[in-house]
């Protein structure tokens, strides 16, 4: 599934709304990143959203 490990966000639902504003079911999914990284002093690969990922660079500044 599309969901991050760290904050856990994942698939939202909502509508498409064209300009004669006609509403039509869809989904949007996460930006899920696989990278390495070392969490609680191990190493592994997560999935993790990329707004949690800059957050991460950011702390490591």
């Amino acid at each position: 599934m599309k969901v991050c490990e760290i904050c856990g966000k994942g698939r939202t639902s909502g509508n498409n709304v064209s300009h004669s504003m006609r509403h039509t079911k869809t989904t949007f999914d996460p930006n899920i990143q696989k990278v390495n990284v070392e969490l609680d002093g191990k190493k592994g690969k997560k999935n993790i959203c990329a707004k949690c990922l800059k957050t991460m660079k950011k702390e490591t500044k």
